[in-house]
């Protein structure tokens, strides 16, 4: 297994931060400090080390959240009133959040300490829908959502496209496969909607279902082979 790779399964980071943490010179293998990330390790090795504590690998586990608006998605924010690691309980305080859903925003949200799946999830060449129900100030006209889901400018990089429906009034269902920083709501602002309310409704085959809002589970066998499923699918065409 690469370096890089254990890390993130261990739960001790996300595959981002592994990433940065062995470039930087913070782990060593069998006494060595070891800055490649992809380094072939056994995972049944005692002798690897982050910043001289064992890592050891842990199961992979999966949980669906429904995150309330006003908690943040982070491990960590000594600014935050309320994180989504908050709403765990302390079995489950090695996991990660896959992905973003920003503070005013709600929604399902994955935590899991598989780094590759979070990766393969948040990659836009694995190209996974991630579907939003939005409420805006004002009707959305249909020059504005041709133009939407065709991809616009944002910050110097076209969007990829989206598919964009009205459900109804001033809300519209939109789906993207891309987690840009606050994406929708800056993409409705180049028209000069505001984005009221902001809910992600599934990620892939997964769906929140009848979660209550600050509710969690953890993901069944069934759901994660379906996911699985799509990933693959999506990633050969």
């Amino acid at each position: 297994m690469r370096l890089q790779v254990f890390l993130s399964h261990s739960g001790a980071c996300s595959r981002r931060k592994a990433l940065e943490l062995i470039k930087a010179g913070k782990v060593s293998v069998g006494g060595r400090v070891e800055t490649e990330p992809s380094y072939e390790v056994n995972p049944a090795d005692k002798n690897i080390f982050l910043n001289g504590k064992r890592i050891s690998l842990k199961e992979n586990t999966y949980v669906l959240l429904n995150k309330p608006s006003g908690v943040t998605t982070t491990k960590k924010d000594p600014f935050a009133d309320t994180t989504v690691m908050d709403l765990l309980p302390a079995a489950y305080q090695h996991l990660f959040p896959v992905g973003r859903l920003d503070k005013d925003s709600t929604g399902l949200l994955i935590l899991t300490n598989d780094g590759d799946l979070s990766y393969k999830l948040t990659h836009p060449a694995f190209g996974v829908d991630k579907v939003y129900i939005a409420k805006l100030d004002k009707e959305l006209i249909e020059p504005h959502r041709n133009q939407l889901q065709k991809g616009v400018i944002l910050e110097g990089a076209i969007t990829s496209p989206c598919r964009i429906s009205k459900i109804g009034g001033r809300e519209i269902e939109i789906v993207i496969h891309e987690g840009r920083k606050r994406q929708i709501r800056k993409m409705l602002a180049l028209f000069k909607y505001k984005v009221l309310a902001l809910e992600r409704i599934a990620i892939g085959s997964l769906n929140l279902g009848n979660l209550a809002s600050g509710k969690w589970r953890e993901i069944s066998e069934n759901e994660l082979a379906r996911l699985k499923k799509i990933i693959r699918i999506k990633k050969s065409k």
